[in-house]
């Protein structure tokens, strides 16, 4: 220009930049790669690090805090995988997002497809004829569109295929060249007036009715929740529904649907659950693990339940299976089925639940003497659950049921969340869950939960609660890194270590096979321990640029360091404590 200012030269790769903040991205987590050098640009320059851009040590960590922070806010995250050999780094993060109905919204890159501008030996070894066959099967929808005008479309096609649910993960993938050219043509943006996402889908109502009608007439009628607690606003839903019903609720626990202290919540209580003679499965996968005794030695599964409980299905069960993974499970054997969203389901049923009451006087008596029955049998497991936490107390290293314990005697007092693993299921046993971010739902496998712990954490970075993470060993093993990008971003997140100092849940499967063949099964620990040496992660934690404190098997030292942290984590950044805990 005449007076020397530079006009800006607009990149193809602006446009992805474009779309990001159009939709409304706060974060997305990288691990850096020259595949898409065009468009890290033009977050930094063009979009003005906007979406944020958070650094990871590894692919899976990028997609695990994407997780995390989807389950925690319910709303998508971004992350960006370098080429083929990043997306196959991030592939078993991206099953586990599918898996867990999480909106991850992935990028990649890839190329140049132009073979005549790629590089010797790494744009070759970098590229694949399809890259999104890699992560085909247990993603919802991926492309790569060849020109820029395939851009928006694919963008908005993917946007809305993930947030639908059941949701999951999508995978878009940028041709290295088509990144780095100059934008020379108009590239028509969405509207902002155009909906993102179709709106939820509403059940039969005729159907709904007949399974309300089999509820409130069952003499032990239950709920069964797992994915419900994911939209904002189901879980007091559930709590009138199940109130108005006069029902038993077991929460699954992949999202936080209920509270463990109501009254009429008897989640893990497998006795009651035997006598039930009519069960509504809401947004229910894994019901026959709730349901059935396993022998993990001979694989043989009992039911609990008698064969004239009759089940029901509220929920996407039949549009949310793949013929690939198996993760949709045993079928469930429902009587009456209803395919819909809970969010609209829930409050249909309480209307209709209100006006069948109302149509029966005898009703009324019938639903109070069934919540008093319920609500004694809740008192009745939790003063069992607080008596058995008090055996071997005082043991060095601690129990799980003490540290669950100590940790709560230091929280229990903040606005506080529980990122991921319960630790044996005793936090949801001496805790008090009381609102729906307490827990954004169960730990996954090993390699997962410090990741989506980092995630959850930065859904509550700029807030005053207090998001603590129950950290496995064996899964901090896997990416110790992650430590690094909680301190370079101050992610605050209070790590309390689980450490068991083995990869213990299969030493256990090795102890079952050594009993049953009768082999010595104190032998049992090789190529499942964590010691000789034992990993100092107080130490490691300090490395990374965080605070960390301990071995400590002490359990009267317990409470003192996690308060300690926890001033840390108050003043925004991360702390870790690491506690010894005993193998079972």
């Amino acid at each position: 220009m005449a007076d020397g200012t530079k006009v800006y030269q607009k990149y193809q790769s602006d446009v992805i930049v474009d779309l990001l903040q159009h939709y409304g991205f706060e974060y997305i987590a990288i691990n850096p790669g020259a595949s898409f050098r065009g468009l890290h640009d033009s977050l930094i320059n063009y979009g003005e690090d906007t979406p944020k851009m958070l650094v990871c040590q590894h692919e899976e960590t990028a997609v695990q805090i994407a997780h995390g922070y989807a389950k925690a806010t319910g709303r998508p995250m971004a992350c960006i995988l370098h080429d083929l050999v990043g997306l196959l780094h991030g592939q078993m993060a991206i099953y586990y997002a599918f898996t867990d109905r999480a909106p991850v919204f992935i990028l990649g890159a890839t190329g140049p497809m132009d073979e005549s501008k790629r590089r010797p030996r790494s744009d070759w070894h970098h590229t694949a004829q399809s890259q999104g066959d890699a992560v085909r099967n247990f993603t919802k929808f991926d492309y790569q569109p060849h020109t820029i005008d395939g851009v928006p479309d694919s963008f908005m096609r993917a946007y809305s295929a993930m947030v639908t649910e059941p949701a999951g993960p999508t995978y878009l993938c940028y041709d290295a060249m088509l990144q780095e050219t100059p934008l020379t043509t108009e590239v028509t943006l969405p509207d902002a007036s155009m909906q993102a996402a179709p709106s939820p889908m509403a059940a039969d109502p005729g159907t709904l009715e007949q399974i309300v009608r089999t509820l409130l007439y069952a003499e032990r009628p239950w709920i069964m929740a797992e994915f419900t607690g994911r939209q904002p606003g189901n879980f007091d839903k559930l709590v009138t529904l199940a109130e108005t019903l006069g029902v038993a609720v077991w929460d699954v626990n992949s999202a936080l649907c209920f509270p463990n202290r109501h009254p009429q919540a008897l989640s893990m209580d497998t006795e009651s659950l035997s006598q039930a003679d009519a069960i509504l499965a809401l947004d229910v996968v894994d019901w026959e693990k709730a349901t059935a005794k396993l022998d993990s030695t001979t694989r043989q599964l009992d039911s609990y339940l008698s064969e004239e409980c009759v089940w029901m299905d509220v929920g996407f069960h039949e549009t949310g299976i793949g013929s690939w993974s198996l993760d949709y499970g045993r079928y469930l054997p429902k009587r009456l089925s209803a395919l819909g969203d809970p969010r609209l389901a829930m409050p249909q049923m309480t209307e209709i639940a209100t006006r069948l009451i109302a149509e029966d006087p005898a009703l009324p008596e019938r639903i109070a003497a069934r919540k008093a029955r319920i609500a004694e049998r809740h008192d009745a497991i939790f003063a069992q659950w607080a008596e058995e936490a008090k055996a071997e107390r005082d043991a060095s290293p601690l129990t799980t049921a003490r540290l669950a314990d100590e940790i709560w005697s230091v929280i229990k007092e903040e606005d506080w969340v529980l990122t991921s693993g319960t630790l044996r299921q005793w936090t949801r046993k001496l805790w008090d869950f009381d609102a729906p971010h307490r827990h954004p739902g169960k730990g996954l496998g090993t390699s997962t939960q410090i990741g989506m712990s980092l995630g959850v954490a930065l859904a509550h970075k700029n807030t005053d609660r207090v998001c603590v993470a129950i950290q496995p060993d064996g899964d901090l093993m896997y990416d110790a890194g992650a430590l690094w990008t909680a301190a370079k971003h101050e992610i605050p997140l209070l790590i309390v270590m689980f450490n068991n100092r083995a990869y213990y849940n299969d030493w256990h499967h090795q102890i079952r096979m050594a009993r049953q063949r009768g082999t010595d099964e104190r032998k049992a620990h090789i190529g499942m321990d964590i010691f000789g040496p034992e990993p100092d992660f107080a130490t490691i934690a300090r490395g990374m640029g965080m605070w960390g404190e301990g071995p400590i098997d002490t359990p009267a030292d317990v409470a003192p360091a996690i308060a300690r942290a926890l001033e840390v984590v108050k003043s925004g950044k991360p702390a870790l404590v690491d506690v010894i805990t005993r193998h079972r």
